[in-house]
Parts: C-alpha cells; sequence; structure tokens
C-alpha cells in the first residue's frame, strides 16, 4: 500500500461527466420504443450472442436512423455497465420463469431505465410494453408491464435484496468480484466503483504540432473546458465528454483521443529519435501514433499485429496523423518470418489481456470474459514477450504493458519469462513522482488501478532488457 494521503479526482478540478441518456432523442414515444428495443436487442447480442458490444450495436443499429444512434448505444452501455446487478433485480421479479433473449433483455433495459433515466416512470414502462412490440413480441407485452410495475410497486425491498448478495452490489461478476478481492483487498471497493463510472474523456495533443496553452485556448473558444494532467505533458481532460468531431484539429491529427495510462506508456519506454522501434500488437494505433509524435517521427517504427483487419485501423489512424511506419500482419506468438535480423533498440509490447482495467470503457468485458481466460490469455503473453525479448538489442528497453489488474496476466508473466530467459533482465520502471500514491508496486512491475487521482483505467507496466 502506498504512504501518503489519497487525492480527489476533484483536487484537479474534475467533474465526472453524467451518464448518458436519450432523454431529448426520446422526446416522441415512437422513439422512445424503438430506443429501447434497439438497446435491449444489442444487450441480447452480448449476454446471449457473444458479441463484443460495437459489434452488436453495429448489428442492431444498422437500420436505425442515425439521429438515435447515440441514445440507442447510451441505453445499451448503461445496461452492460450494471447488467449483473440487473440481473439478479430480474431474476428476483421473473422468480424463475424462461423469458426469450430480447425480451430477457428489455427487461433489463427497462430496469435499467428505471433507475438510471430521468423519464418518469410510468413512460418508461410504456415505451417499454411498446418495445416489445416492435421486437416482434407482443404476447410478453403484458409481462413487461407487469414485471415493470411490480418493480415499482416494490423498488425499496427488490433493491434491498439485491444489494444483499455481493454480484448484485458491486455489479460484477462473481468470478471476477472474487479476483478482484484476492488480488486487491484494499482497493477492491473502489475498483468496482470505477468501473461502475462513466469515464473521462482524455486527449493527447502532439506537442510536435501544438502546445497544451494553445490547445486549451482552442478548446475555450468552442465552449469546452479541460485540465492538464501535471505528470503528463501530453494529456488535457475534457470536464464534459464531447464527440470527437466537436474537437478542433482532431481531423488533422493535431489531438487523439487516449487515456492517460495508456500515453504514459509513451513516456516510460523512452524512445529516442534515431531508434529502431516495435510496437507489438499495435492495433488499433493510439500507441504507435503517440510515440511517433514523442519523437517528431524521427524513429524507424515497425508496428505489428496478427489481424490485418484491425491493422487498417492502425493505418488509418496514422493518415489521420500524419505519420508513418512499417506496417507488418504477423503472429508474434510463433517464429518470426517477418524479421529482417537487425534487433530493435525499443520494444512496446501492449499484451492481449483480459482487459479488466478498462471495464468502465467496456462494459461488456463484464458478460464477455470467462475465469478460464486468463490462463489462456497468461500463457499467449508469456509466449509474445519471450519471442519479443528475442527480437531486443542488448541493453535496449522493452515495456510490458496491460490494461489488466489480475497479477496471473502481469507480474505472474513477467516472473516465469524471467526463469525462462537467462538473458532478460528486470529494469526500474520510471514512474512520474506525482504518481506516487496511485502507483502500486508489484513486482516485478508496478500497477495503477482504476479510480485512482491521476484519472487513468487500470494498467500494469514491467520493463526488461537483455543482456
Amino acid at each position: 500500500m502506498p504512504a501518503g494521503p489519497r487525492r480527489s479526482g476533484s483536487a484537479l478540478g474534475f467533474d465526472p461527466p453524467c451518464a448518458s441518456t436519450p432523454r431529448d432523442a426520446a422526446a416522441a414515444p415512437g422513439n422512445a420504443a424503438l430506443i429501447l428495443a434497439q438497446a435491449a436487442g444489442a444487450v441480447a447480442g452480448v449476454a446471449h450472442g457473444g458479441h463484443s458490444a460495437d459489434d452488436a450495436l453495429a448489428r442492431t443499429t444498422a437500420a436505425a436512423p442515425a439521429s438515435l444512434r447515440p441514445a440507442i448505444r447510451a441505453v445499451a452501455l448503461g445496461t452492460l455497465r450494471w447488467y449483473p446487478r440487473l440481473a439478479v433485480l430480474g431474476a428476483m421479479l421473473t422468480t424463475g420463469r424462461s423469458l426469450q433473449p430480447d425480451v430477457w433483455a428489455l427487461l433489463v433495459v427497462g430496469l435499467h431505465q428505471l433507475q438510471h433515466s430521468h423519464h418518469a416512470p410510468e413512460a418508461t414502462v410504456s415505451y417499454s410494453v411498446d418495445a416489445v412490440r416492435l421486437l416482434r413480441s407482443p404476447r410478453a407485452a403484458g409481462l413487461i408491464n407487469a414485471l415493470l410495475r411490480r418493480f415499482l410497486r416494490e423498488r425499496s425491498g427488490l433493491l434491498q435484496r439485491v444489494l444483499a448478495d455481493p454480484v448484485g452490489a458491486s455489479a460484477h461478476p462473481a468470478w471476477l468480484l472474487s479476483a478482484l478481492r484476492a488480488a486487491w483487498p484494499h482497493d477492491c471497493e473502489r475498483i468496482t466503483a470505477a468501473n461502475n463510472a462513466q469515464p473521462p474523456l482524455t486527449l493527447r495533443v502532439d506537442l510536435s504540432r501544438s502546445s497544451l496553452a494553445a490547445y486549451c485556448s482552442q478548446l475555450t473558444a468552442r465552449g469546452l473546458a479541460a485540465i492538464a494532467l501535471p505528470w503528463l505533458s501530453t494529456a488535457l481532460v475534457l470536464r464534459r465528454p464531447v464527440a470527437v468531431e466537436q474537437l478542433p484539429g482532431f481531423l488533422d491529427g493535431v489531438v487523439s483521443v487516449q487515456d492517460a495510462g495508456a500515453q504514459l506508456a509513451c513516456r516510460l519506454l523512452q524512445v529516442q529519435p534515431g531508434e529502431r522501434v516495435l510496437d507489438a500488437c499495435a492495433a488499433p494505433g493510439g500507441k504507435t501514433g503517440a510515440l511517433l509524435e514523442a519523437a517528431a517521427g524521427a524513429i524507424d517504427l515497425t508496428a505489428i499485429d496478427i489481424d490485418a483487419q484491425r491493422l487498417a485501423l492502425v493505418a488509418g489512424n496514422l493518415q489521420r496523423l500524419r505519420r508513418h511506419a512499417r506496417l507488418v500482419a504477423a503472429d508474434l506468438g510463433a517464429e518470426p518470418q517477418w524479421w529482417d535480423g537487425q534487433c530493435f533498440d525499443r520494444i512496446l509490447l501492449d499484451a492481449p489481456c483480459s482487459a479488466t482495467g478498462i471495464i468502465r470503457r467496456h462494459p461488456d468485458i463484464k458478460l464477455l470474459r470467462r475465469p478460464q481466460d486468463i490462463a489462456a490469455l497468461a500463457a499467449l503473453q508469456g509466449r509474445i514477450l519471450e519471442h519479443c525479448l528475442a527480437l531486443l538489442r542488448p541493453g535496449g528497453r522493452l515495456l510490458y504493458s496491460t490494461c489488466s489488474v489480475l497479477p496471473a496476466e502481469n507480474a505472474a508473466v513477467i516472473e516465469a519469462v524471467l526463469a525462462a530467459v537467462p538473458a532478460a533482465r528486470i529494469m526500474p520502471v520510471p514512474m512520474p513522482e506525482w504518481l506516487a500514491a496511485d502507483a502500486r508496486a508489484c513486482a516485478p512491475g508496478v500497477q495503477l488501478l482504476p479510480g485512482n487521482a491521476a484519472l487513468t483505467d487500470g494498467f500494469y507496466y514491467a520493463c526488461l532488457t537483455v543482456t
């Protein structure tokens, strides 16, 4: 546990954004019912179809009016954020009765709206009943009406029962809650609270093309307020999130959206102009761009990802940023057929992981991740790390990074690789002094947990070299 007093986010003048609701878009009853029906379809796609939220929303909203898509997304993601709690509540209401996936999803969407939206309860119930018909399940309309009205009548008692259940109280699946308690017994409650909160919108400014002061002035001119983070020279946090199209210079690559913890990886790698750099597992390219910006493009950078389609995202990001890198589609867990034999001075390995440190940005992780995934991911992480160390020049620096908060994917992986690779050595992680109160020393590395005063997501970092 770190020494010293804890600092609150408000000490930086940051007000967490309020949860989005479809209040304006749903002014017309037909729109409101459509929003709920479409959101339910997306939730069902995640909960029952195993799709990511982005994929499920893309499938569900393909034919929806563009003006309603933000509201549909807000309702769907809000429901997924609280899904473990809503599912406990839904089970109490249905008392073992089996519902069709879309109908069940609409029930939890309706419960979410009753708990978290600004709509009048009677209107929400009415919209939900209309939404059932849009889902082509008219026979379930009476059932949804009865269940939601029962919740309104018995709300206090039902919520007391839900909050007495650990899954309901934390809004986290039981296996993950158990893992968090085991790993972070003193921080678990804060982690789960942060996971259930709206994330800040953090910007990365290309300091080779602008300054923070100059960019803040541009934001102010558009009526947008932001704060600078005292420990990270490239980062600004908007007081209220907006669509990226409203950010001055976004389309020209002057600014990008990137969590402060992700931006920190670039600083920790300490890339110097003229170096040969590998960005391993690079998609979608946020860190690729950050590395190039930090060196004003004066590095020889290779970005690799196993997924050619996701590598196209890297290409798109680089085009917007007006930066260039060598892009390679390859499996870093296999022998490097793509490699020219020249070692890299710096390697950033942003390893594939459970993403349990970024749940507040991707609440579908609560539904999609399974306990058996962790061991499989750890094995993959270790294999990729060993192969990357073979590409590092002696005395070079490799930064291992994950957005996981589970030690099995972090310290345990590093320890196993250090034991398996005799030439590997651990290096100190040069964390900014301001983060001392937030960083958890997890030898052989450092962990940032969500909900910290630095306003970052959950990230793990370890620095290695080879002799």
